[in-house]
């Protein structure tokens, strides 16, 4: 599973991945184009940002192999242009999707502490058919 992600996998994510999907490694993006990924910045115009993924999309392009799975979560911008690139060369792109639970802990200074819980559910794929649709 190659990981166009900026967190790291929790390890029911991980068991996830390797019962669901038969992952048998994680694949992270090297150094220079994870800061990439984790910083794009705010200020980038929208016509911009097919050119700041190039190297990202050319090292996923470089090193997977048609039906290789791609975790992509991040910038909603990145996350558009990638699902389309990655779903172009044959690869399956997914998401993970979360359960929230909140808590609410009343302290005796009378102040509330909101506490969020976070839990992997399952990792859903991406739909590729409307993304290359050519009649839209």
């Amino acid at each position: 599973m190659f990981l166009l992600f900026s967190h790291q996998l929790t390890p029911q994510q991980k068991e996830d991945a390797q019962g669901r999907w038969g992952i048998k490694e994680f694949i992270c993006l090297p150094k220079e184009y994870q800061l990439l990924w984790s910083q794009v910045p705010a200020d980038l115009p929208h016509t911009d940002l097919n050119s700041y993924a190039q190297p990202i999309l050319q090292w996923v392009k470089e090193e997977a192999q048609v039906g290789d799975i791609v975790l992509i979560q991040g910038d909603y911008g990145m996350v558009v242009v990638s699902v389309l690139a990655v779903c172009q060369i044959g690869l399956i792109p997914v998401y993970a999707t979360t359960e929230r639970i909140s808590k609410e802990l009343h302290l005796a200074d009378g102040s509330v502490h909101l506490q969020k819980i976070f839990q992997h559910v399952q990792f859903r794929m991406y739909t590729c058919t409307w993304l290359m649709n050519d009649s839209a």
